[in-house]
């Protein structure tokens, strides 16, 4: 069962706040990465190219840590650990230019590779904490 984010945090949720995941690598040691999300209401939101070591690491492993500092207080912060419930290709394009246009307002995603396959990954929270 999901676990709520509580409403004096949500709006950390739609600012400009950097992720950081924190995933496990093969051998037990820990990968972190900062990036971009969005909230379906339900779940955190990811993108990432397929291939990547948090693309592996998620499918081994997916239980998940996200950080998200408040870039306004850096005393306030969300902590979110759960796991990843869904990885998928359908929508993976449209959801990285939706964040490109929320982090950088452009309206698509200008960091493209060639031959990039974008993954998009719902992260249900399981417990949250906070903190400011």
């Amino acid at each position: 069962m999901a676990a709520a984010i509580p409403e004096q945090y949500q709006d950390l949720l739609q600012k400009k706040a950097f992720a950081h995941l924190g995933t496990v690598m093969k051998d037990g040691s820990p990968q972190v990465t900062p990036l971009w999300f969005d909230y379906d209401g339900t779940h955190i939101r990811i993108n990432s190219a397929e291939g990547r070591w948090k693309d592996k690491n998620m499918r081994a492993r997916p239980q998940v840590a996200l950080e998200i500092l408040d870039p306004d207080n850096p005393y306030r912060y969300l902590q979110i650990r759960g796991k990843v419930v869904d990885i998928t290709k359908e929508g993976a394009d449209a959801h990285i230019d939706s964040l490109a246009k929320k982090y950088l307002d452009q309206d698509k995603y200008p960091f493209r590779q060639p031959g990039e396959v974008r993954v998009m990954y719902k992260i249900e929270p399981e417990r949250v904490s906070a903190m400011g």
